[in-house]
């Protein structure tokens, strides 16, 4: 099992620059849709902004934490579930808040507006809890990530391709349109394509210690949207936003924290196999739940 910490998940060079680009597309994709009144309409309602923040940002990676110094799992696997807890939620959610009858206006909003936040909150929460927890804090010390280095490819690959997207929707809505119908089928499947190419040189490995992660981020996944749920029901916000903040909070962009884990960790085998999974489970308890939602009918007022 302590092999795991040391483990590598061979990915080059060239691979890398590519997913690069793969995920910056994805946000472009993602950043066609989305409008300055977007974040306006979070401006008219802030409990809803607030809310959704503090699910995701301050209680999951706190959660997450939590479950580490509980469960104490091996350090690399600890670090892989504190990169994902750290990523802001994936855009698959929107589809998914769509499907759920969820509030779909205030999913693409806090995507938006949680990707802005990414761009600092991402490499604090990581560093801060990953520094607490001394066998992480451990492997960051050998590692020796700088947090401006991670703010700077966040930028890169999330913040310029948000800006580029929302503006070439201001300019031609009609372009934007067309350009997102088309790129984000396209841009997502490249992106699951590398994914598994990346995956397919190291089956072995994969093969060998996926069952060290398959209860920790079945369970990890479940309690986030949990999470997200039960914080938007404290605030006593209606069930249409419940379940838009706990699939939000249950949907994380698993595919950033490959990258940095590629990026900044040289593909650490128990942070990659993590995200990795989270990646695929995440899709599939999502879709179960968004599935079972549409069934059911929309409730009116919170006890």
């Amino acid at each position: 099992m302590e092999q795991l910490d040391n483990v590598k998940i061979n990915f080059d060079s060239q691979g890398l620059w590519v997913l690069n680009m793969a995920l910056a597309v994805v946000m472009f994709g993602v950043a066609l849709g989305i409008s300055v009144n977007d974040f306006k309409s979070l401006l008219k309602q802030p409990k809803l902004v607030l809310v959704g923040i503090l699910a995701q940002f301050a209680l999951l990676p706190l959660l997450t934490f939590v479950i580490v110094v509980l469960i104490k799992p091996q350090p690399s696997i600890a670090l892989g579930m504190m990169m994902v807890a750290a990523c802001p939620g994936g855009n698959i959610s929107n589809f998914m808040t769509h499907l759920a009858h969820g509030n779909t206006a205030l999913s693409v909003s806090l995507t938006a507006f949680g990707t802005l936040l990414t761009i600092v909150l991402t490499p604090l929460n990581f560093h801060l809890y990953a520094s607490l927890y001394e066998p992480t804090s451990q492997i960051l010390r050998d590692v020796q990530i700088q947090p401006f280095e991670l703010i700077k490819l966040i930028v890169l690959i999330l913040g310029i391709p948000l800006v580029l997207g929302m503006l070439l929707k201001y300019k031609n809505n009609t372009l934007a349109i067309k350009l997102s119908k088309l790129l984000k089928p396209i841009s997502i499947l490249v992106f699951v394509a590398i994914v598994v190419i990346a995956f397919s040189k190291n089956l072995e490995v994969f093969y060998n210690y996926i069952h060290y992660v398959l209860i920790i981020g079945v369970s990890h996944n479940a309690l986030a949207i949990l999470l997200g749920f039960l914080t938007a029901r404290l605030f006593r916000l209606s069930f249409k936003d419940q379940k838009t903040i706990a699939i939000e909070t249950g949907i994380q962009n698993s595919g950033l924290g490959l990258l940095l884990i590629f990026a900044f960790f040289s593909g650490l085998g128990g942070m990659a196999i993590m995200a990795a999974f989270w990646g695929i489970w995440h899709i599939v308890s999502g879709l179960l739940l968004a599935f079972y939602w549409s069934r059911k009918p929309s409730k009116i007022v919170v006890a």
